[in-house]
């Protein structure tokens, strides 16, 4: 291969990171490092710049793969390797960039935000020299996510907005909707969700505009979160679970977790314990898995919760302290906020045994001044509320007043019903926006002018009898004088399929189909459908020719040659075939109304489907009629064995004989 050909890999390699097809992306580095190890070394100083750069970026675009999933420390191995080779080779600037952007994300992943900023520094510090505004706005917009994580909420802002811009004078559609949502987070963390919410949306309509399913998961989860706040729980369900389907699809585990320990948020709300303690166990076993502390200390403080709201104050003071060490260590200030008054509600608590009122207002205090500090409204009215109920215990009311009258205002503030409001227009948008797409597809279906409904019929009929359906044609149905039919069938195929898996099952069956597609496609044959193991064809039909026999003749032989390629994976047993083929004379036509269906019908038929059950393992059983039609043609490469006179269930007495190819 080429530098241009190599190229040509990563860039398609970095286009199925975007759109969230990673296992096509790490099987394009593969090929391209494969290649990369054949060249080798050159002697030539050029040409080995160049190779190295190719490697270095294909190192890369792995470790992106490997973190968008979740498998952090595999992205970590790589991103080093990456940046130790462009400082070894002195790469090119935008090379070096890159690897010093990608090992900062992998750190930011890893929650260890000192190592991340550093990185991101001078990454900016290299895009800055060089004049690369695309370089400068994803480093923008990377240190901006870090500083979130910080809680540093303004300084957040501030780097997405500086990103946001400069992705809008480039035309980068796909960093405009990654800073828009992460504007739309750090309202979301302000509790300001109207904002929270248009942000989103802008988001959520860019991703799916560019098929990036990384992004809809990403929104579809950030848009859940708002109406969980707003307490309604039902569509803050549905919302998670969109964005976990999508997470599975493409093998993201840090997104997986994230959404069900959501989910289990939403069950511990509606008062289903046990629900949301097996949602935050999953959650916590996978972010244990890839290595993120941040995840792992947010499930840990929810299961407190749990424990908490069933009045097993030690068990919910030890997850309490366990999460809290965890946001201390990585200097997380809302984490630790959180924690702090969740310990301080355990120690406001006269069931618990370590009831202290003074250590229950200090710890409340102390989580107050964190929230204030970050401007976190949602928790803060939620402390203010239990330091008013706690100086109410102690008769302590104008505290209690102070208190309780800052929530109030705070909580009418957060919780207002224009929020709720635009939250339900913006869900009725969606639902519209939706039934717009469903009622124009139905259009397009009806008036066949659309491309993609004209591809799908193509896809499903033969295209004479597409464009026949496409024209107006209610009924079709055509009779045949002369066609070929063939029934082929897996021999032994239901003990094959109880010594393996249903996913060697299925594999093996696709493979074998998809090889007899593609020669009948080669010989201009019409697959009419496949039943369980069996594989009907029709040469012939719907477009008539004179020479239907010999081309299901070579059709035939060629997949006998084809099935010596396949083997059982588990048991490497031989994977045998039995053909039957008749020629005569059929109906043909369409049926359903929704789901259209080609098929035949007639003695032809049911002929060619007894030359198949009457045949033998690895031959090819036809009738005398299929002899004669192919004998018409004087076909010297074939030859006919006669099998004598046999009793052919409902036609009686029938010669039969065995096809193959004509021996010298």
């Amino acid at each position: 291969m080429n530098d241009e050909t190599l190229n040509n890999l990563l860039a398609k390699a970095n286009e199925c990171n975007n759109t969230g097809n990673y296992d096509e992306a790490e099987t394009l580095v593969g090929v391209l490092l494969a290649e990369l190890e054949k060249i080798g070394e050159s002697t030539d100083t050029v040409i080995a710049r160049q190779s190295d750069t190719i490697n270095c970026e294909a190192l890369i675009t792995l470790s992106v793969a490997k973190w968008r999933r979740g498998v952090l420390e595999k992205a970590l191995g790589l991103a080093r390797a990456a940046l130790d080779l462009t400082e070894k080779k002195n790469l090119p600037d935008k090379t070096n960039a890159n690897a010093f952007d990608n090992i900062a994300i992998v750190y930011a992943n890893l929650s260890d935000y000192p190592q991340a900023l550093t990185y991101f520094q001078k990454a900016l510090a290299i895009n800055e020299e060089s004049g690369s505004n695309e370089g400068i706005a994803r480093n923008l917009g990377n240190i901006g996510i870090v500083n979130q994580d910080l809680s540093d909420y303004p300084l957040a802002l501030t780097y997405y907005q500086k990103a946001l811009t400069i992705y809008e004078e480039t035309g980068s559609k796909d960093g405009i909707s990654i800073n828009l949502g992460n504007i739309g987070n750090v309202y979301l963390n302000l509790s300001d969700y109207p904002r929270a919410l248009i942000y989103y949306q802008k988001a959520l309509d860019i991703s799916e505009e560019i098929g990036s399913k990384d992004g809809i998961a990403s929104n579809l989860g950030n848009i859940g979160i708002i109406y969980q706040d707003l307490s309604d729980y039902p569509q803050a369900l549905t919302y998670y679970q969109k964005a976990l389907a999508i997470y599975e699809e493409l093998s993201s585990k840090d997104g997986s977790a994230r959404n069900l320990g959501n989910i289990g948020l939403v069950y511990q709300y509606l008062s289903d314990y046990p629900q949301a303690l097996t949602y935050y166990q999953k959650a916590i076993a996978i972010n244990e898995e890839i290595g993120s502390k941040d995840g792992i200390a947010h499930n840990l403080g929810n299961i407190g919760n749990v424990y908490a709201n069933l009045s097993d104050s030690p068990q919910a003071f030890t997850y309490y302290q366990k999460a809290l060490a965890l946001f201390e260590e990585m200097g997380h200030k809302d984490g630790i906020a959180t924690n702090l008054g969740n310990i301080g509600g355990l120690y406001a608590n006269k069931e618990f045994d370590g009831y202290d009122t003074d250590k229950a207002e200090e710890f409340f205090l102390s989580a107050l001044a964190i929230f204030e500090d970050i401007g976190a409204k949602k928790n803060l009215y939620e402390v203010h509320k239990y330091l008013a109920e706690l100086y109410e215990t102690q008769e302590r009311w104008k505290e209690h007043s102070i208190q309780f009258k800052k929530f109030y205002t705070l909580e009418k503030e957060v919780q207002s019903e224009d929020v709720h409001k635009q939250a339900g227009l913006m869900e009725q948008r969606r639902q519209a926006a939706e039934r717009e797409k469903e009622i124009a597809i139905a259009h397009a279906a009806a008036n066949a002018r659309h491309e993609a409904t004209v591809q799908l019929l193509h896809n499903v009929l033969p295209p004479s009898i597409a464009d026949k359906m496409l024209g107006g044609t209610k009924l079709i149905a055509e009779k045949l004088p002369s066609v070929s039919v063939m029934f082929a069938d897996i021999v032994n195929f239901t003990k094959l399929s109880q010594r393996i898996t249903p996913e060697e099952l299925v594999e093996g069956l696709d493979r074998i189909f998809s090889t007899f597609d593609a020669l009948a496609e080669k010989h201009g044959l019409e697959k009419i459908k496949t039943i369980g193991d069996a594989y009907m064809v029709v040469s012939g039909a719907p477009v008539q020719r004179e020479d239907h026999a010999e081309a299901m003749a070579h059709f035939a032989l060629e997949m006998m040659d084809a099935m010596k390629e396949f083997r059982s994976m588990s048991t490497g047993e031989e994977i045998q075939l039995r053909i039957g083929i008749h020629s005569g004379e059929v109906v043909a036509g369409v049926i359903g109304k929704k789901k259209f269906a080609y098929d035949l019908w007639g003695d032809a038929v049911n002929t060619a489907s007894r030359m198949e059950s009457h045949g033998e393992e690895d031959k090819i059983h036809v009738s005398e009629d299929f002899k004669h039609a192919v004998e018409t043609q004087n076909i010297a490469s074939l030859q006919f064995i006669e099998r004598g006179e046999m009793e052919i269930k409902g036609k009686g007495l029938m010669k039969t004989y065995y096809l193959q190819k004509a021996t010298l």
